[in-house]
């Protein structure tokens, strides 16, 4: 079909086409400009702000009461918010955010109140990354001041901040990637007595404290009030990052601290129910710094209940273990508020049943080595577990030291009684001949296995030594 165009109603359409692309190119053309113009003014503003005096640090009103209240150029006092910085960019600088959530689940993250108390190494970094992913009112709590060793760990402390408050140097990074950030920065201790101050409104609580009595009580009031909350357990003395997993703080295990605030928490009546971060690696050659005679006048050195001479603040500490600490909480707080929640972590759900096999084997091999029934075995699940993937390595201690196919633990000495230092990893055929020959038979393990296996053993038993001192 041909067109007339010579025809009034042809040219009269074609008008009309034309007329149409010209107006929506130049309607683009000006939402273009005027995008291009928001972020010129935005980088002028940003750029006006970091060339102020005493940048990093902010400005001080001179009528202000607060010494270290933060100040950024270019934002509208009234609103907290520059005219400039409207939802449009808001959204953009959410965008992989917004991608991944969605426009439903982003809204209650943007909606969601945050409390952290502790804002060290791990407070820190789950601060900058909750902001950082849409969380835009959130407090800050913890009375301490950034040291020189601070910095290896501290998400956003520098040489500048050594001096101030963490809560005022977290508050002015925050402020200085979100425009839309409401940070409320308490310099204030948690305590039990007027705490309830401090977690008005929220919606979920992050425990980063690294004394175990005021943890526990923070943990108490929350679970007694109805208060999400998720704890950090220990951070220190640690560097494989492989180990580190989230869990109820009932199935914690082979963590001291950990350890210390589910035994306290057992006696307040709370078993379960509060998520944490912890790490399963238990230490092999850590030297614990020296206790300063300062830190005996600051009060109880034994006040963590873990180890009878010092603090936590002297355990040595990989900085990098922290911020994954933090950056754990942070993430199951945004699934959380999201309505996405993490449900029954891998590393716990994947082992659980591999130790109870683990156990059950050597239940019945204790049974007939003493040739009577025994309700329960000097060890648990999680000990059996700790013996098999952390002291053999998940192999047998017999050459070639092979991963067995089908992995089985048996009482070493029959003089001795069943313990993490006197049980080993074998293939299932070489542990039930070991039950036969050693302990049934009572022909010495040298001379069944040679010196070479009883060589790697005693090493194993050495670092069950230390894995009992450091756990128990």
């Amino acid at each position: 079909m041909s067109l007339d165009w010579n025809s009034h109603r042809t040219q009269l359409v074609a008008t009309a086409l034309a007329a149409s692309a010209v107006t929506a190119g130049l309607f683009s053309a000006y939402q273009q400009h005027v995008r291009r113009q928001k972020r010129r003014t935005l980088d002028q503003d940003i750029l006006r702000s970091l060339s102020a005096p005493n940048k990093g640090k902010g400005t001080t009103r001179e009528d202000d009461d607060d010494p270290h209240e933060v100040q950024l150029g270019g934002i509208d006092q009234q609103r907290g918010l520059p005219s400039e910085y409207d939802e449009e960019l808001v959204r953009e600088q959410l965008a992989r955010n917004y991608a991944f959530f969605g426009d439903e689940a982003m809204a209650k993250i943007r909606k969601g109140t945050v409390v952290i108390v502790g804002c060290g190494g791990v407070g820190s970094w789950a601060a900058v990354m909750l902001v950082r992913s849409g969380i835009s009112k959130i407090r800050l709590v913890d009375f301490d001041q950034v040291t020189l060793s601070s910095l290896n760990r501290h998400a956003t402390a520098t040489l500048a901040d050594v001096g101030t408050p963490k809560v005022k140097c977290i508050e002015r990074a925050l402020k200085q990637f979100s425009r839309v950030v409401q940070v409320d920065a308490r310099i204030d201790i948690w305590r039990k007595e007027s705490g309830g101050e401090h977690l008005e409104g929220a919606d979920w609580v992050i425990d980063a404290i690294d004394n175990i009595t005021t943890k526990v009580d923070l943990l108490k009031y929350c679970h007694e009030n109805n208060i999400k909350v998720f704890s950090s357990m220990g951070s220190g003395a640690k560097c494989d990052p492989t180990r580190v997993q989230i869990s109820d703080i009932s199935y914690t295990m082979y963590d001291p601290l950990a350890r210390a605030v589910r035994r306290r928490l057992r006696l307040e009546g709370i078993s379960s129910g509060i998520p944490v971060v912890y790490s399963t690696e238990v230490p092999g050659d850590v030297k614990l710094l020296p206790l300063p005679e300062e830190e005996f006048q600051k009060g109880n050195v034994k006040e963590l209940g873990v180890f009878d001479d010092f603090r936590v603040r002297i355990l040595p500490v990989l900085g990098p273990l922290p911020a994954i600490f933090g950056l754990n909480i942070a993430t199951y707080v945004l699934c959380e508020l999201a309505g996405k929640p993490i449900h029954n972590p891998l590393p716990v759900k994947g082992r659980k049943k591999f130790n109870e096999r683990l156990y059950r084997d050597l239940h019945k091999r204790e049974e007939k080595f003493l040739g009577r029934q025994i309700n329960k075995l000097p060890v648990d699940d999680d000990d059996v577990g700790l013996i098999f993937d952390d002291l053999y390595r998940g192999r047998s201690a017999r050459p070639p030291y092979a991963v067995p196919e089908r992995p089985a633990l048996v009482r070493w000495d029959p003089s001795a009684p069943l313990s993490l230092q006197n049980c080993v990893a074998f293939e299932f055929a070489d542990a039930e001949k070991h039950l036969q020959e050693c302990l049934l038979e009572k022909r010495s393990p040298e001379e069944v296995w040679g010196a070479e296996v009883v060589d790697v053993v005693k090493r194993r038993q050495e670092e069950a030594r230390r894995v009992v001192e450091w756990v128990m």
